[in-house]
């Protein structure tokens, strides 16, 4: 078994290595996962050194919990973190359920551990409340409990996922939490989220960058038919886009995906990556992005672009 590289999360004495498996795609969202290619793909993980495994109760109506606690059992607790969420369910008729009520969020919890088959889970995400009335209710009701938990050491972080970076501004300004999961809003697509990452640096507060290929595009490229771009097909300002940056990794024979995953993870803010793969080849290629050299002179040409933002953290030093 291998091992990565760790980070601690936030002010807390857990640490996670630099590199998370987004369990998302491991059931059913986007193409049928059979259940053995999803064991596989965990297991591939583990044995990478990929420890930190992000899911919820939403992800394929409860299915991927389920398979992901039959494909972790066995393995012992001290080596793999957890991450789930709270607040969004799913319904009898398959429809999302958005219950951000104390006694929901417990009996979330509660319902989360037996799919998982475990006493107990690391992290635990307030799952991205939409509405004002939601947000107070995750504010005054859920966010209590688990700040409860934290107290009494039953879990180890206290977390928000989001797919928009401006409500994780609100929230660090409101209540104690000690890391963000943002999916696909600080890519080499989109950098809106700079400055709320720089705050949340100031904080202290870890954040857990998602979606870095935005959901699909980064990794794949421009030239696919169905290319997606955050779950829709991608428009032509961001194929646009896509192409540019694909110029420039060319000119410096540089993977789109390295560069992608490199980007992100050069932000101090970002504690770590959390990358979704459907089988231990994608898991793979996620890996070898991630450990590929790439040369200061990608990063200068990038950085004189006009394609990212000038302010944004780099890899690289360029001031020589």
């Amino acid at each position: 078994m291998t091992s990565l590289p760790a980070a601690q999360v936030g002010q807390t004495n857990l640490h996670v290595p630099i590199l998370g498996l987004g369990t998302a795609p491991l059931g059913h969202s986007w193409t049928d996962i059979p259940e053995a290619q999803a064991h596989e793909t965990v297991h591939f993980a583990l044995e990478n050194g990929v420890t930190f495994f992000d899911t919820a109760p939403g992800y394929s109506a409860y299915l991927v919990e389920e398979r992901l606690g039959r494909a972790l059992a066995g393995v012992p607790r001290e080596q793999f973190v957890i991450a789930t969420k709270a607040g969004r369910l799913v319904d009898a008729a398959g429809q999302p359920l958005l219950d951000f009520k104390r006694d929901t969020i417990r009996r979330s919890i509660e319902d989360s551990l037996t799919r998982l088959k475990l006493d107990s889970v690391d992290i635990l995400h307030i799952h991205a409340p939409e509405t004002e009335e939601q947000f107070r209710d995750a504010l005054d009701e859920a966010y209590p409990l688990l700040d409860d938990m934290r107290r009494q050491g039953t879990i180890k972080a206290v977390g928000v996922g989001e797919n928009y970076w401006e409500p994780l501004v609100k929230w660090a300004a409101d209540a104690h939490f000690d890391c963000f999961l943002l999916a696909g809003r600080y890519t080499l697509l989109e950098q809106g989220a700079l400055d709320a990452l720089n705050q949340f640096q100031q904080q202290r507060i870890s954040v857990f960058g998602a979606g870095v290929y935005n959901t699909g595009i980064l990794a794949q490229g421009s030239t696919r038919d169905d290319v997606w771009y955050q779950y829709a097909k991608a428009p032509g300002a961001m194929l646009d886009k896509t192409r540019q940056l694909e110029a420039i990794c060319q000119r410096h024979d540089v993977p789109l995906r390295a560069a992608a995953v490199q980007f992100v993870k050069a932000h101090p803010a970002i504690t770590a990556l959390v990358i979704g793969a459907e089988s231990a080849d994608q898991l793979s290629q996620t890996l070898d992005a991630l450990k590929t050299s790439i040369p200061a002179a990608f990063w200068a040409d990038l950085h004189t672009s006009g394609l990212i933002d000038a302010n944004a953290p780099l890899p690289v030093s360029l001031d020589t």
